[in-house]
């Protein structure tokens, strides 16, 4: 028997994925009872977040056998109902970005859960994000837990990417093969019950809640400049230790330029996201919010 429509919330990353993701863990039940299961990871303290979705890392895969692991990963939610599953690594990670590449495994990794998922895929739905906004995001959130070079060396690379946004959604669309493709500028994404419309539309939402608190809240400059020096010294930090770093420097706001780009980059990086959003707008059985 074939698995159930499937509803996919693609990420992508740094778009408020988490928040999105403790928004389903608050209503969870409320969306059981009204038919639909949930899946999505426990990351960033989710608590009841179970996904733990494999996809294919790397040049040397054998499709089979991640197809065979994505199933896997999957097991769990095939009880013959609707699922609603939020994961935004589908398309890959962001480490990459730092060495000039979008995504460069999504084609494989998308080819996987397909295989893994013998029902319809009813709807993707993909969040996107000026690049130069999702770049400094990007370099900020891994300089939590890791020692960076300076934003100047990895700029080159960001402002020379391989692709973009077109070339992601295009492959999505050509290897999932959903019934609808929505994507969703990050600048009107809404609130988490907005976009939870979008992915399922007709769902009701009347009763469903939207969570309270910030979900990963951002570090400070002034927290990522004390993490760096501490890393830069040698120093391993455990993911409790690290988090305590961005409590204590959280009400320090003032910009250092840990992360920035220059005037004219910021200008060239949004000429291509515009250009890259018309490029989306006129694909064929592409919706574009």
């Amino acid at each position: 028997m074939a698995d159930a429509p499937i509803y996919i919330h693609a990420g992508a990353h740094r778009t408020g994925t988490s928040s999105f993701q403790m928004c389903l863990h608050e209503n969870w039940r409320a969306l059981d009872q009204e038919g639909w299961t949930s899946a999505y990871p426990g990351r960033d303290g989710n608590p009841s977040g179970e996904l733990a979705l494999r996809l294919p890392s790397g040049y040397r895969v054998d499709p089979a056998a991640a197809a065979a692991k994505a199933t896997l990963g999957l097991d769990a939610y095939r009880d013959g109902r609707p699922v609603v599953l939020s994961e935004e690594n589908i398309p890959g990670r962001m480490f990459h970005f730092l060495q000039g590449q979008f995504y460069p495994f999504a084609e494989m990794r998308c080819t996987a859960l397909r295989a893994a998922w013998s029902g319809p895929i009813a709807h993707v739905l993909l969040v996107v994000r000026p690049y130069d906004q999702l770049f400094e995001s990007a370099y900020r959130k891994r300089a939590e837990d890791n020692e960076m070079s300076d934003f100047r060396d990895a700029s080159e690379h960001y402002m020379n990417m391989d692709r973009g946004w077109p070339e992601l959604v295009q492959l999505m669309q050509e290897i999932l093969q959903p019934d609808a493709l929505t994507v969703v500028p990050y600048e009107v994404r809404g609130t988490n019950l907005d976009l939870l419309r979008r992915l399922v539309p007709g769902l009701s939402t009347d009763a469903l809640i939207e969570p309270q608190g910030k979900v990963n809240q951002s570090a400070t400059d002034a927290a990522l400049d004390a993490l760096q020096v501490r890393y830069r010294r040698g120093e391993t930090l455990s993911r409790k230790e690290w988090q305590a770093v961005i409590r204590e420097h959280s009400a320090a706001k003032q910009k250092t330029g840990f992360a920035s780009f220059g005037e004219e980059e910021k200008a060239e990086l949004s000429a291509r996201y515009a250009s890259d959003l018309k490029q989306i707008e006129w694909m064929t059985n592409v919706s574009f919010a």
